[in-house]
């Protein structure tokens, strides 16, 4: 199934490696990104020594869940790309509810 974003409800798609986790929101009306992370973040980055785990991916969904909140997004059509919601990903959509996003 084809995930799609709108202005109102823009789609955050999120990718993860071995060593690092992104996640950026687009809008595919427009096909522009809003906003664009990752734990190669400074803030992130100096906060944990290897970011490819779950706490990392905790602590990324609460950063990004806030910067998205500043850039004025509060719901969100969620696109997982294929990951097994479990671990990491599921770490990150956890922060991201409990930061006030919706999806």
């Amino acid at each position: 199934m084809r995930m799609f974003g709108t202005q109102e409800r823009p789609r955050l798609i999120v990718h993860r490696s071995l060593k690092n986790f992104s996640a950026q929101i687009i809008d595919d009306t427009d096909s522009r990104t809003i906003f664009s992370l990752s734990t190669q973040d400074k803030e992130i980055k100096d906060k944990f020594a290897s970011p490819g785990n779950v706490k990392a991916s905790e602590f990324f969904g609460e950063v990004f869940a806030r910067k998205a909140k500043e850039k004025g997004v509060s719901k969100i059509v969620f696109d997982r790309a294929g990951y097994l919601y479990m671990g990491r990903v599921r770490a990150f959509a956890d922060a991201l509810r409990k930061g006030g996003l919706e999806f």
